[in-house]
């Protein structure tokens, strides 16, 4: 076969995923807004994708019901909440609390807004911000950061370095000031992330609480990168639940 006969797959097989692509932009939602932040790279973005659904960390949500009980003083944080469903899932679980959600995307406040005002619940709340600097200290019980602080594209190229894409310097900002917000005693929860919230400067005012097994689908999906943004061995453990020591 010649050379130029050779490449006539390939550019089949490219021709036919840039027509699927094309597809997805003209009838998905989701991936017109993904392809939005690549191209716009908004300040401190971290993942781009918009997957989500409902109650997806049900033993986090759990346990967090049990550490901390529900009640009208009770304040949550769902740190890139997408369209709302982790905020919806956390009413769920704290029907009494107060459940604030920020998204970077303004289409995916829109969307959470939307359903507020179906839901009529007055103790939701949601932001468009790509940080916790406009919130006050101290306010929250908890702050959830899931499948957050990490880039989808990671998982499928697993690079020797990820600061093409995030990097651990913006991590360690951002987490630093989320402690900020916590009260005396709060929990931070850190699910599906490129980086090692225990790698932080900020870790030392907390104690790990909550960990569970790594698993290989977790290193495939999420691999873990150091804070030279170096690409890190898989570990035993993930830690995941973090409580701010009480000083």
């Amino acid at each position: 076969m010649s050379a130029s006969g050779s490449s006539l797959p390939r550019l089949a097989h490219k021709l036919a995923r840039g027509a699927g692509l094309l597809r997805e932009l003209v009838t998905s939602t989701t991936v017109r807004r993904s392809w939005s932040l690549r191209l716009t790279r908004p300040a401190n973005l971290f993942q781009p994708h918009n997957d989500t659904q409902l109650d997806r960390y049900p033993e986090v949500f759990v346990n967090l019901r049990r550490w901390i009980g529900d009640s009208s003083d009770v304040c949550l944080l769902s740190f890139g909440c997408s369209t709302g469903e982790e905020v919806l899932s956390l009413r769920h679980y704290f029907p009494s609390a107060y459940v604030k959600g920020i998204d970077i995307s303004r289409g995916n406040i829109a969307d959470c807004n939307r359903r507020k005002r179906r839901l009529g619940d007055e103790r939701l709340e949601f932001q468009r911000a790509s940080s916790s600097q406009p919130d006050v200290s101290g306010r929250y019980d908890a702050i959830l950061c899931m499948a957050v602080f990490r880039h989808g594209d990671l998982g499928g190229d697993h690079p020797e370095s990820c600061s093409h894409r995030i990097t651990f310097e913006a991590f360690e900002a951002t987490v630093t000031d989320l402690a900020r917000c916590l009260k005396p005693g709060g929990y931070l929860v850190i699910e599906h992330s490129n980086f090692r919230f225990s790698d932080t400067a900020v870790a030392a005012q907390f104690q790990c609480v909550w960990r569970r097994p790594c698993t290989p689908e977790d290193m495939q999906r999420t691999p873990l990168f150091g804070p030279d943004n170096r690409l890190l061995a898989p570990p035993m453990c993930i830690e995941t639940v973090f409580q701010t020591l009480e000083m």
